[in-house]
């Protein structure tokens, strides 16, 4: 295994990765609320998500990765207010909740296989794992850290003492700067809810040891981390818009349960901008990845857009920006595809490959300096057109995902290697009489856009 380098942010220091139990690698990304659809600032944190996983499997790593699906439990306002963001949807488009979670899950999950985001090994909805919830909650309780009043369950911030490590804030400016609670009976302002009491007229709820009521948003990351991943994990990742509530609230609800610290490394994408200012739907500024294909933009042409900004700088959105990166894009794909079939190198141009490679490898593995690594990139497309130069680009795509090595005609037809395993596995289930797994798999691959056509003696995977 290559060494890595990755920014923590809780310690804000650049550092060497020491896995738990190499050679698997464990990692957690917060994953949507699937209330609606994915626009591209939502979008960069899982080009981001994708960087870092093709990263870890190119340095020889395994990887058993999480994202959570959150399809109850987030609330209009981040800090426990409002109302609940899917039941808000399901009563506008006069849906039920699941109806809109499916509905934007399969959106978000097609948006995932356009930009050759390869999914994570563990896709985990939140009303799946509705028991270890409560029972995390229950265990906070006992320890001492919750406590019920009338219309949930609450974390008492101030039983733990590490609260605000991750965003630098202590205790004492927590406390003070907090907005004064709707809820006088809440023991500290900033105190956050662990399980809320459902009202009658609340579409999702669940019977629990304190009635019918639904998890708290907070709770849920936890909730699955520890199922899926056990009592400590390698990587946790996100915007940095949760640094300040949500992954600190997970850090103190966490910590607390198990007595000691469960993530090592915390790494955060910063905020996508657009003509240098915020993005708003108010504004009229936000778009999906359909409004940019709509205006001439390959999806693959906004993850070349991502890769030119390092993940911990702020992207300024611009189609001007985008117009750049479409026809960069187009030309380092052409560059490189036009030496498939290119002649042998000279063994002065095979050392400067070898340079390049290096260089690029260095760069990746040096907290994911994408923007580096495509200026070498760069430099070896611009070598006399000869094989070694596809080859090695058809290598280092495992970590850019762009597909340099097909040529435009082709790469709408080209389908992905994770694409394709799925589509073996459904065949042996399909074989073995495993029809259930067949069916699910056949399903996934259908959210991600492929289709799959059965023959006499094997089949055919289609992009829809």
């Amino acid at each position: 295994m290559e060494t890595l380098k990755f920014y923590n942010t809780l310690t804000r220091k650049k550092e060497v990765f020491k896995p738990l139990a190499p050679p698997v690698v464990t990692t957690y990304s917060c994953g949507p609320t699937v209330y609606s659809y994915a626009h591209m600032g939502n979008l960069r944190a899982y080009v981001f998500m994708d960087e870092l996983r093709r990263t870890l499997k190119f340095a020889g790593y395994t990887t058993k990765s999480v994202m959570n699906i959150t399809d109850v439990g987030h609330l209009t306002s981040d800090a426990d207010d409002g109302e609940d963001k899917m039941q808000s949807a399901a009563k506008k488009q006069n849906k039920t909740p699941e109806e809109i979670a499916a509905t934007y899950t399969a959106a978000f999950l097609k948006d995932l296989g356009r930009l050759n985001i390869i999914p994570p090994e563990i896709i985990a909805k939140a009303t799946d794992n509705i028991p270890e919830m409560i029972a995390f909650v229950e265990k906070l309780v006992e320890l001492g850290y919750g406590y019920e009043i009338d219309d949930g369950i609450y974390f008492d911030i101030s039983k733990f003492d590490g609260y605000g490590k991750l965003s630098r804030c202590n205790l004492k400016d927590a406390l003070a700067g907090a907005r004064v609670a709707v809820n006088t009976q809440k023991r500290h302002p900033a105190d956050f809810a662990l399980w809320k009491k459902a009202e009658k007229n609340h579409i999702m709820q669940w019977q629990s040891p304190w009635g019918m009521g639904y998890p708290g948003w907070h709770i849920e990351c936890s909730a699955m981390g520890k199922k899926y991943l056990g009592e400590r994990f390698d990587i946790h990742t996100g915007g940095v818009d949760h640094i300040p509530i949500h992954h600190e609230n997970e850090i103190a609800q966490s910590e607390a349960l198990e007595g000691h610290q469960v993530v090592n490394t915390w790494m955060h994408n910063e905020f996508m901008m657009v003509d240098g200012g915020k993005m708003s739907k108010s504004l009229g500024n936000v778009y999906t990845i359909d409004d940019l294909i709509a205006r001439g933009y390959s999806p693959l042409a906004f993850r070349y857009f991502c890769l030119n900004t390092h993940y911990r700088n702020k992207l300024n959105f611009t189609f001007d920006g985008m117009d750049g990166a479409k026809t960069a894009y187009e030309r380092l794909r052409a560059a490189i595809s036009a030496c498939e079939n290119a002649p042998a190198a000279d063994d002065k141009t095979k050392a400067t490959i070898q340079k390049c490679r290096d260089n690029i490898t260095a760069a990746i593995f040096d907290d994911l300096n994408f923007p580096l690594a495509l200026g070498e990139m760069w430099t070896l497309a611009k070598l006399p057109q000869c094989k070694e130069v596809y080859d090695t680009a058809k290598e280092l795509d495992a970590v850019f995902g762009l597909d340099l090595h097909i040529p435009q005609e082709k790469q709408q037809d080209a389908v992905p290697d994770e694409i394709k395993e799925l589509a073996e596995k459904r065949f042996a289930a399909r074989k073995a009489k495993d029809f259930a797994t067949s069916d699910a798999l056949r399903k996934q691959l259908d959210e991600l856009g492929y289709t799959v056509l059965d023959g006499k003696d094997g089949y055919e995977i289609k992009k829809k």
